[in-house]
């Protein structure tokens, strides 16, 4: 019964420690939430720069697909500074777009990754991208 304890309580502590820790030495983004406004669909972003470093400002360059695989426009998304190790949140409202069309967005790369300490590729490097709606996002 003890043992049975004490494995519960390490595995408890694990997942506390797993969701405060660096995500690794790369960016982790997640599409959080896709919600319709007046003036078009709202994208929210959760990113944590896993890095041991700060980044100053990520610019990324995306492709918005709709669902049924075509290209309805590239555009940029500014995520701004990242702090080391903690988490923030991004909100895009993407104009005149109804969220129900959107099928896929993919991170193709940045036009602006600046930090002092790490490679100018440290935002694309091993970037890891997930989301929690019905869009997909590459990267």
């Amino acid at each position: 019964m003890r043992a049975l304890l004490t494995l519960i309580l390490c595995c408890v502590a694990g997942f506390s420690a797993a969701d405060e820790a660096p995500v690794g030495q790369h960016l982790d983004i997640e599409l959080n939430a896709a919600g319709q406004t007046e003036d078009g669909c709202q994208l929210s972003f959760v990113l944590i720069n896993g890095h041991a470093q700060d980044i100053e400002q990520a610019v990324f360059e995306t492709v918005l697909f709709d669902s049924g695989g075509a290209v309805l426009r590239l555009t940029l998304f500014d995520m701004g500074e990242l702090p080391a190790a903690r988490p923030r949140v991004r909100q895009f409202v993407l104009p005149q777009t109804q969220c129900s069309t959107l099928g896929q967005i993919l991170f193709n790369g940045t036009t602006n990754c600046t930090t002092e300490a790490l490679a100018p590729t440290a935002c694309m490097d091993g970037l890891v991208v997930r989301s929690r709606t019905d869009i997909k996002v590459l990267g």
